[in-house]
């Protein structure tokens, strides 16, 4: 973990640099006021070590923590700030309740022995073995969000808005406009390829155009590395680039997994996990079938995206 002041009083803990991709989010603080957490970690070892960085500035635990959305890898610690304001989208709640019973299946799976597990559910069970799963406990919000909404800490100003649905049904964005920051959740990910669970890609596209609109200089995206508006941007290429090849294979009536063995992924290969492509390209597909609420099988993807991995054509 790695602790960055972005701004006067406004911190980001990044987790950068790790051995597997899965799961390795950001986090940020408002130290003003009562103090503000943006988001903790997958479980609670790391979330109490997140704690620990912001100690450093404010021994003070802060009074509110925001989830930008319900993922077990920005919800999963919340235990650790109980007894705190926790604010989120109308709808997180509900999508964390219905993805309790994951973590135990997590553990059991990281636990198995690799040589009992299909080539597919090894990759994952290694994501999955750096965290402890039987350590997170389920910590709901305790206020919800269905429109911008701006909170004063002590002066500063913290901007709460909805987005989306994008990459969730329960998207948030965190911004502090006095100070030209923001806090994206996985509204971005940063030289990542990305998943989206529910929405559109466009209307993801909308909201990394909402985003730039805000002009922040200063973004923390879910993961990758702090950057500016240039991540947001990069971020709306690789989508208008997915959807004009993805349209090219629908068109001919080529699978979704045999049109990412032969899209030309250029730069975006250069990305961590490029595999996830077969996510993005599934969804377009979707979307041109007209299908925009089709249900995203998780294990089946995450499947068919280590098998892909091997087949993808490299980065130029």
């Amino acid at each position: 973990m790695e602790l960055t002041q972005l701004a006067d009083s406004i911190y980001a803990v990044t987790q950068l640099g790790k051995a597997t991709v899965l799961g390795w989010s950001n986090s940020g603080l408002v130290d003003s006021g009562d103090g503000l957490v943006v988001d903790t970690f997958w479980d609670r070892p790391l979330t109490d070590e997140l704690l620990g960085l912001y100690a450093g500035i404010r021994p003070e635990r802060p009074g509110t923590l925001v989830n930008t959305h319900h993922n077990v890898d920005h919800t999963g610690g919340n235990s650790a700030m109980r007894g705190a304001r926790i604010i989120a989208h109308a709808n997180c709640a509900a999508a964390m309740q219905a993805e309790a019973g994951m973590h135990g299946l997590f553990q059991a799976l990281a636990d198995a022995d690799p040589a009992t597990l299909e080539p597919a559910q090894a990759a994952l069970a290694e994501e999955l073995r750096p965290f402890d799963h039987a350590s997170v406990e389920l910590e709901l919000p305790t206020e919800s969000v269905v429109e911008a909404t701006e909170l004063d800490l002590g002066g500063t100003v913290v901007r709460l808005v909805p987005m989306g649905p994008a990459h969730t049904d329960n998207d948030m964005v965190v911004h502090l406009p006095e100070q030209n920051v923001l806090f994206t959740g996985d509204l971005l990910f940063n030289q990542c390829t990305p998943i989206g669970w529910a929405g559109t890609t466009q209307l993801w596209m909308d909201s990394l155009d909402a985003m730039v609109a805000l002009e922040p200089e200063v973004v923390v995206p879910g993961h990758g590395p702090v950057c500016g508006t240039d991540g947001l941007l990069g971020l709306r290429d690789y989508f208008a680039y997915v959807l004009r090849e993805a349209r090219v294979f629908f068109d001919r009536g080529v699978a979704v997994d045999d049109a990412c063995r032969q899209i030309d992924l250029g730069p975006y290969g250069e990305w961590e996990a490029p595999e996830r492509l077969v996510f993005n390209v599934q969804r377009s597909y979707n979307e041109f079938a007209g299908d925009t609420d089709a249900t995203i099988d998780a294990a089946d993807m995450m499947s068919r995206a280590f098998a892909l991995k091997p087949a993808l054509k490299p980065a130029r």
